[in-house]
């Protein structure tokens, strides 16, 4: 049992140089029209991409930097807010204080002007209290000069008595 070829399998002398030769132009123009742009396409298409990698790379380390810079801008913000906030607490304080010392300044001036008004008063009342002792002196001076005055001894013990009675400071 002899294997039995077929004649379409077997390849035909003047076929393979047909189709050699073929491929060879095609080769040929490929190499003359089409391998160059093809080649520079890919050589820009590697290109591209590189620089799409170094593009990224550097916006990577841009954000990286943003993020620190953020980050500082938050720590100097958080500062700043502290630093706002006991400055208010200072102000409020200082605010009150003030209120505080103006409130006593009132009450300082009330005390010192109703101390004056009791002055007044009581000199008011000295003054008053020293025209009744007027009054009352001219009255004992009348009552005296209404008496008989015949003994001068008498007149005499009699306005020290009255003298006696009557206490002045």
């Amino acid at each position: 049992m002899l294997l039995e070829i077929n004649p379409l399998v077997l390849p035909d002398p003047g076929l393979m140089i047909w189709s050699t030769l073929a491929f060879l132009i095609l080769l040929f123009v490929l190499g003359k029209f089409a391998w160059k742009p093809i080649m520079k396409a890919i050589s820009e298409r590697e290109q591209g991409i590189n620089d799409s990698l170094a593009t990224a790379e550097k916006v990577r380390a841009e954000m990286a930097q943003l993020k620190s810079d953020n980050e500082i801008l938050l720590v100097q913000a958080r500062e700043e807010r502290a630093q706002i906030l006991k400055e208010a607490k200072e102000i409020k304080d200082r605010m009150i204080n003030d209120a505080k010392e103006q409130a006593k300044e009132a009450a300082a001036k009330i005390m010192a002007d109703t101390q004056q008004a009791i002055e007044n008063q009581k000199m008011a009342a000295l003054i008053d209290l020293k025209n009744q002792v007027g009054n009352m002196v001219v009255e004992v001076s009348e009552k005296i000069l209404r008496r008989e005055l015949s003994n001068k001894p008498e007149q005499e013990n009699y306005i020290k008595q009255l003298t006696s009675e009557i206490k002045l400071n």
